[in-house]
């Protein structure tokens, strides 16, 4: 069973502020993606917040993060997470449809992310899959497979 960081019952305020954070079992093949991460906005800053506080446990404190620039919005090069500076590294020549989060243990994940205006049912079937304990798979793969436009 994939770890799954917000809870299914939660209320509205709950739901603006928890990630929507789905993350493979212990134990299980890595293959491209750790998990999957399904943003609210393409605002990097904005949503990296939660991300990196739900990520502690994987990680420990987040310490970088990289990304695709044409996915994102436009983002600065640091962002203040708690008392810290984060480097945000913004490529194009990494998968678009993922995000590297290094941590201050050296281990990192890398999520696929699902767009934000992906429709409810889609979104969470992304990030099901992408969690799940099954055969790795391609992110373009996951995402198309859940009906995701990649």
């Amino acid at each position: 069973m994939a770890t799954s960081v917000q809870p299914e019952t939660t209320t509205e305020d709950e739901r603006v502020s928890e990630p929507r954070l789905r993350m493979k079992p212990d134990g299980a093949e890595r293959g491209q993606v750790d998990g999957g991460w399904w943003p609210r906005s393409t605002d990097l800053e904005a949503e990296l917040p939660s991300l990196a506080a739900a990520l502690e446990q994987w990680v420990g404190p987040v310490t970088r993060v990289s990304y695709h620039l044409d996915t994102w919005g436009p983002a600065t090069r640091k962002v203040y997470l708690g008392d810290r500076i984060v480097p945000l590294e913004g490529f194009r020549f990494t998968n678009p449809h993922t995000i590297t989060a290094i941590g201050s243990n050296a281990r990192q994940v890398i999520l696929l992310v699902v767009p934000p205006e992906t429709p409810r049912e889609a979104a969470h079937a992304a990030l099901r899959a992408a969690a799940g304990d099954e055969f790795p798979t391609a992110t373009s793969e996951i995402l198309a497979g859940k009906g995701v436009p990649a």
